[in-house]
């Protein structure tokens, strides 16, 4: 599936390292990583996906020569990528080609996460979106992009087909945040929007 890119294992220790974060990685809370900086790449989008050790859905991102998606990039100090990894526990940490980045970009060396295909993602039981995760991303594309590029991440990303689990009371998600009223609208609003069914607690 990734024909376009390697993983990182497969390329010698990077002097200048920076990862490309298109979902909760956008939201500047859920992390320390300094300083970050808006970037759209080409030939990517978004879906939801399901692995068998997870009990709900996982936000990843995959090759589409046709989309292009917006996110945050930022260094990752000493090139230690130890703490990023069990972050992104699950996911394959794989390096963008300069075709994906802009010209003034092409000879960083940017890594972007994405969760492998898994004969769990055909399950027609489809895994809920937890709604504490979708609050921080939404809210993390609001705060750096506005409502446009919040719009836009709904645009750009598949696998609205599953429901949403309500735990905003007791949020499960490890680095939920608060969010204004004028962000829980906009969450809510476009639940209703997708026609997303949502399970309480």
């Amino acid at each position: 599936m990734f024909d376009f890119v390697f993983l990182i294992s497969d390329f010698p220790a990077m002097t200048h390292s920076y990862f490309f974060g298109y979902g909760s990685l956008v939201n500047a809370a859920t992390h320390r990583y300094a300083p970050t900086e808006r970037l759209r790449i080409q030939g990517w989008r978004r879906t939801w996906r399901q692995v068998a050790d997870h009990p709900v859905a996982l936000l990843s991102a995959m090759p589409d020569d046709d989309s292009a998606i917006d996110g945050l990039i930022a260094p990752v100090p000493d090139n230690n990528w130890a703490a990023l990894d069990a972050r992104e526990q699950g996911y394959n940490r794989l390096v963008l080609t300069p075709a994906a980045l802009p010209d003034s970009y092409q000879e960083h060396d940017i890594a972007i996460y994405a969760v492998p295909e898994s004969p769990v993602d055909a399950d027609p039981h489809k895994r809920p979106i937890l709604l504490s995760y979708l609050d921080v991303v939404l809210q993390g594309y609001l705060q750096q992009f506005g409502p446009l590029g919040a719009e836009q991440f709904l645009a750009t990303t598949d696998g609205w087909d599953r429901p949403v689990q309500d735990d905003r009371a007791a949020p499960r998600y490890p680095r939920h945040q608060a969010l204004d009223a004028t962000q829980l609208a906009f969450v809510d609003s476009a639940i209703e929007r997708l026609a997303l069914s949502v399970i309480q607690p």
